[in-house]
């Protein structure tokens, strides 16, 4: 299946959930300083972090909200031939009824976080995308404007699909894992869907398995989800390393 470049780009972003967060230093005025951060997809498809605020990329934050997140195909002996992606952001701290929403769906990525965001000062944090720079490999180099997408089943749709999969089909989550390959302990577990595919959280690892077509209603991603469960193998399948 062909799929143009903004999709591509699109895909590694959510086939990662880590990345590097490069911020306008504040200690020493003039430099980059980058630091490494799990992410995931808030509900428009922004990357969505939680950071400590004692940490001197929020202070630098606070001071400039100018960012970028750089995430790369993982895995591949030359790292230039392979996908990479630059996300030039502007970083917001989420307040009020929003902390809530964002904090449900990185709990489900990132289930560990809940023990500190409650114990610590962690706040979230969501980098609203101004610009993508993605390289495809060698020569396949673009600027893209828009590529943000947003997830048609986020909050209650996304939760109720996710924690049903769950509680009734670890038979078919496990099958998903056989067909893609991953490692069968522990469990997996869903994380998330969307229109493109979904995410399994296996241990600390998290995988996004690509959907054939796009699915734009929970009919569909249910049609899909039942089709896997039967089929021999993943169709058009290439998974990023957890």
């Amino acid at each position: 299946m062909s799929i143009d470049t903004a999709t591509q780009a699109r895909h590694l972003l959510l086939k990662d959930y880590r990345g590097v967060l490069s911020t306008h230093s504040k200690a020493m005025p003039g430099f980059p300083f980058g630091s490494v951060v799990p992410y995931c997809l808030d509900a428009a498809g922004q990357p969505l972090i939680l950071i400590s605020r004692i940490a001197q990329h929020t202070h630098n934050l606070k001071l400039d909200p100018k960012c970028s997140l750089l995430v790369s195909e993982r895995g591949a002996e030359d790292i230039q031939a392979v996908g990479r992606l630059t996300v030039l952001a502007e970083a917001h701290k989420l307040e009020g009824d929003a902390v809530a929403s964002a904090a449900e769906r990185y709990y489900r990525y990132f289930p560990d976080s809940r023990n500190y965001h409650s114990a610590h000062d962690f706040d979230f944090w969501v980098l609203k995308p101004v610009r993508h720079r993605y390289i495809g490999g060698f020569g396949a180099i673009h600027w893209l404007d828009d590529l943000t997408q947003a997830n048609p089943f986020a909050e209650t749709t996304e939760a109720g699909m996710v924690e049903h999969m769950n509680a009734d089909h670890a038979k078919a989550i496990a099958h998903y894992v056989e067909l893609a390959g991953l490692p069968t302990t522990p469990p997996a577990r869903m994380a998330g869907v969307d229109s493109e595919g979904l995410h399994l959280r296996i241990g600390q690892g998290l995988y996004w398995l690509p959907f054939a077509e796009p699915c734009n209603t929970p009919i569909q991603v249910r049609e899909a989800l039942v089709s896997l469960a039967h089929a021999a193998a993943w169709p058009g399948l290439e998974v990023q390393a957890g």
